[in-house]
């Protein structure tokens, strides 16, 4: 197999464990601070709007489209196929002032002198209470997700493996929602999905990360003079760090794509991949792990100076 690091590569990951401790503490913090001072850019999934369908004669650039409703005062408009490729959707935020049947006949007027034979289908409002239904369910999903991770490692593996991948879960999450409250991105239903697809590929990575790690302990009860287990865990880290590397590129690649080549629609989706991807690959390596050890207890024994201590544990 193919490696993009040395077979031989020892680097104490959870030694460095303090450093990596204090910049994820950082990162939090920064995040709560932004979501109190900040907030985050609802877009119109959460804060409600006006729908409009459109038909025209022939399928528009959409590019152009979203220039020409830019230009008429709808910058924050989404625009979408909805069925053939003639037929468009249009949602534009709440405007104060306008109902949307105005909103509806100026977006209309600004399309004509993109195709003078398009013609509007329907114009609907969409209340903010929708929006709030939409973000409850979105949290909902999100938490059941961590509770069945829970119980799934937990039965899988041991309980400080699965509260050790939850807290990392946690901390990928709060730091990729923070990044929309920095960037002041808009928030729409694809990024509660990307967000959930964030959860799932962070925790796939620790669990490659932690069967090795299971399997390493196992060995190590077998030896005479067993190592440390933060010994045990460095060296298993250190071996899946090829195929963790590999991994995460590989899936960066395609995210960066999409981000700069995807177009407005999906931006949103690709900022939460990019950075979720970023996350989860530091997260399983420099959090889920020390932080398994130290619900055991068991850090203190890869700080220097400890040999003797090492020497009197059981």
């Amino acid at each position: 197999m193919w490696r993009i690091v040395p077979e031989d590569v020892a680097i104490p990951f959870v030694a460095w464990r303090k450093a990596a401790f204090a910049l994820s503490a950082l990162l939090i913090l920064a995040a709560l601070a932004s979501f109190a001072l900040r907030g985050l850019n609802l877009g119109i999934d959460f804060t409600g709007g006006t729908l409009i369908e459109l038909r025209f004669e022939q399928a528009p650039q959409l590019a152009k489209l979203r220039e020409i409703l830019q230009k008429e005062g709808f910058a924050g408009a989404v625009i979408q196929e909805f069925g053939a490729p003639t037929e468009i959707l249009i949602r534009v935020p709440n405007l104060a002032g306008e109902k949307s049947s105005e909103i509806g006949a100026r977006v209309l007027a600004a399309v004509k002198k993109m195709d003078a034979r398009a013609e509007m289908r329907r114009v609907e409002y969409v209340g903010p209470q929708v929006g709030r239904e939409l973000a409850r369910a979105g949290i909902k999903a999100i938490v059941i997700a961590l509770v069945a991770i829970l119980v799934y490692v937990a039965f899988r593996f041991e309980l400080r493996f699965a509260l050790a991948a939850i807290a990392a879960l946690v901390h990928d999450t709060i730091i990729t929602v923070g990044a929309f409250s920095w960037t002041q991105m808009e928030v729409s239903l694809p990024v509660v999905a990307a967000v959930l697809t964030v959860i799932g590929y962070s925790l796939n990575d620790t669990i490659v990360v932690f069967d090795r790690i299971r399997e390493r302990f196992a060995d190590n009860r077998k030896r005479k003079e067993p190592l440390p287990e933060a010994e045990i865990a460095n060296l298993a880290i250190n071996e899946t760090l090829s195929r963790t590397l590999i991994t995460s590129l590989t899936t960066l690649f395609v995210v960066l794509a999409l981000f700069f080549l995807g177009g407005q629609v999906i931006h949103g989706f690709a900022f939460a991949l990019l950075v979720g991807i970023v996350i989860g690959t530091y997260s399983s390596i420099f959090v889920a792990t020390p932080l398994m050890l130290a619900l055991a207890g068991k850090l203190k024994l890869t700080d220097e100076g400890a040999e003797k201590e090492l020497e009197a544990q059981p």
